[in-house]
């Protein structure tokens, strides 16, 4: 799927992952673009337009993008080399955690809370989001279970607002 041959609307979150698992098997389009600068996680904009927005992610383990939503915007993500660790919120139990390894995606909509963190000593993952990110939810959980959201804009950096509760 190429960028220029995709419909003049927003995406769908199953059309997203096509995209980013298409992105994910052609590495000549990214792969020039990986780095690893001083264990800080490196992104790079692939593409952007009024209904999509495409990055590249290289990741470390000490990488947490902290919980967040991704405001009204469905997404994907392609794990290409290492892996991730997706953990979903749970109030009161133990928050889900899922190992994304290399070759693997998944998608999710705007209502999808998550936080992301590099598992591997190096990691790599393309993450598609339509329609574009403008704003992003950004949670912390206190130690009695209460969440709170702060709104930040897509170019804010997320990382973690409070320790891993």
């Amino acid at each position: 799927m190429a960028f220029e041959s995709l419909p003049a609307r927003s995406l769908d979150r199953h059309e997203l992952r096509r995209l980013v698992d298409d992105l994910a098997a052609r590495p000549e389009t990214w792969r020039e673009l990986v780095d690893f600068p001083d264990g800080k996680r490196h992104y790079v904009s692939l593409y952007r337009d009024e209904y999509l927005d495409v990055w590249l992610l290289c990741w470390t383990p000490e990488n947490d993008t902290g919980w967040h939503d991704h405001d009204i915007s469905s997404g994907a993500v392609a794990v290409v080399d290492g892996a991730l660790k997706e953990c979903n919120p749970r109030i009161g139990g133990e928050h889900v955690e899922v190992e994304v390894a290399a070759g693997t995606s998944f998608s999710f909509g705007p209502e999808h809370i998550h936080r992301l963190v590099g598992s591997a000593d190096r990691s790599v993952s393309i993450h598609a989001y339509s329609p574009p990110l403008w704003r992003l939810g950004q949670y912390s959980i206190d130690d009695g279970g209460v969440m709170r959201r702060v709104s930040v804009s897509y170019a804010d950096e997320l990382r973690p607002l409070d320790e891993v509760a």
